[in-house]
């Protein structure tokens, strides 16, 4: 057992993808944080020995927060507040911080403020790195820096984490006690295709069930199943028929994952993305796979929030990258300091 030394605070954390990373490398949790029903359950399931505070954030209260943290000192608050202030021409005559749609930011750094963390790590997506000609980038770093934090960003592709997935996220990693912010190394010197994650999983058909956790296969309808039949390994709508190919709609649906590649990006809607070599869409188990989830993690709720819980998640194995970097940078200054 690893000995716990470092403490950390996971807000909107949703299933526990970065909790699931952080208590691997050896973090203590101190109290999480999120509200969507499902998601809770799915947390408290598979980590029912940490404090989670099933609540909005805007209801998380100083006093509350201080109560729970008495006396310890927060090494880290990581999260990813959902930022959807995204339009393409710009949030135009409106800085990204003022849109009401972007108030679960200001939240965070509310709660960072109130627990003074010696660490933040957020992680977005990745338009937000260049938004509105890198103006929101800037202000995100310019309001973490007002109340006391160096911070800077990159965008890491999950690909190099050993996570069967492209998946390009930015993410803020910042401090109150160094300014010499490191960011995880590379690991993967191949990438691991989507094949090597999941195809030891039984095989199934549409509608079938098997006696692993989640692993179900989505009952698709015949008209589905006629048009995923004509899609190749890593091809698309294009090997349909023109006669019943769809004609408009997402380019991610209606294709094959290709079975050398690793996954393309994990959404919260994968239902018209097909399995390389089986007519179905991936079952959540195998999603929660290419997520880099262990097989023992169990999803609850419907299939549809399993999937909107995996999409949503920071993969396991590359959070667990991040929580190897804060924990280098905190040795850093303790070596620094003696």
């Amino acid at each position: 057992m690893i000995k716990k030394s470092l403490t950390y605070i996971d807000l909107f954390c949703g299933a526990g993808g970065f909790t699931y990373g952080f208590d691997n490398e050896g973090f203590d949790n101190i109290f999480s944080n999120d509200y969507e029903d499902n998601f809770c359950k799915t947390y408290s399931a598979n980590f029912p020995n940490h404090k989670l505070l099933k609540k909005k954030i805007e209801d998380l209260k100083a006093k509350e927060i201080l109560g729970f943290i008495k006396n310890t000192k927060v090494d880290v608050v990581i999260g990813g507040p959902p930022c959807q202030g995204f339009s393409i021409a710009g949030n135009i005559g409106r800085k990204f911080i003022n849109d009401p749609r972007n108030h679960l930011f200001k939240e965070f750094i509310r709660v960072v403020k109130i627990i003074n963390p010696n660490f933040i790590v957020m992680e977005n997506v990745q338009r937000l790195f260049n938004h509105n000609n890198n103006k929101t980038r800037k202000e995100i770093l310019n309001r973490f820096n007002e109340i006391g934090y160096y911070v800077e960003c990159k965008v890491l592709n999950s690909c190099d984490y050993s996570v069967p997935q492209f998946r390009r996220r930015v993410i803020f990693i910042g401090s109150k006690i160094t300014k010499n912010i490191l960011f995880p190394e590379k690991i993967s010197k191949k990438y691991l295709s989507i094949k090597e994650a999941i195809d030891d999983l039984p095989k199934l058909k549409s509608g079938e069930t098997s006696k692993i956790q989640n692993h179900i296969a989505m009952n698709h309808s015949e008209q589905m199943l006629k048009k995923m039949k004509y899609v190749k390994d890593g091809s698309g709508r294009e090997d349909i028929p023109k006669n019943i190919r769809p004609k408009s709609g997402d380019v991610r649906k209606y294709i094959r994952y290709n079975s050398q590649k690793p996954s393309i990006c994990i959404t919260g809607d994968m239902r018209k993305v097909f399995h390389y070599n089986q007519n179905r869409a991936l079952t959540v188990r195998e999603l929660a796979r290419v997520q880099t989830f262990p097989d023992n993690f169990i999803f609850k709720g419907s299939s549809i929030s399993q999937q909107q819980q995996i999409g949503n998640a920071v993969p396991p194995k590359m959070a667990r990258s991040i929580a190897q970097t804060i924990k280098l940078m905190k040795n850093n200054v303790i070596k620094k300091a003696s």
